[in-house]
């Protein structure tokens, strides 16, 4: 059970440190910072034979969704430990923008495609920077 707790305080560390390298790393300024949303998504898929597909399903999404208006970063993370967990890091302008991706043909698409081969549902969580 510790080994398990963790990894997964490592992987909630992680993903805190690459949101707080996306916000800081952006040229659009301090100004702005209190509008982005960051958003962490965890994408888990059946074995190992469905993570090859779903690597590909998600490098091509992330290539879809940098050219999303409002998308200010879209990252795509692997457990090198288990290939079939992966983790989506988006900062977007605003939420507004975050939504407009969220109804856009493209997301829609893969995430359709993308359900039968979940080995438990996504977990997106949207985060603010702390003022």
């Amino acid at each position: 059970m510790l080994f398990v707790y963790k990894k997964v305080t490592i992987a909630a560390a992680l993903a805190a440190a690459v949101i707080f390298l996306l916000g800081f790393g952006s040229p659009a300024g301090a100004q702005d910072a209190d509008e982005k949303l960051y958003v962490v998504t965890h994408v888990d898929v059946l074995g190992q034979s469905g993570a090859a597909e779903a690597a590909k399903m998600l490098h091509q999404f992330a290539a879809d969704s940098r050219g999303d208006q409002g998308s200010v970063r879209f990252e795509v993370l692997r457990d090198p430990d288990r290939l079939n967990h992966f983790t989506i890091v988006e900062v977007w302008r605003n939420r507004q923008d975050f939504e407009s991706h969220l109804a856009a043909s493209h997301t829609r698409a893969f995430r359709e495609k993308l359900q039968p081969m979940l080995g438990s549902p996504f977990d997106e969580r949207l985060h603010k920077l702390l003022p």
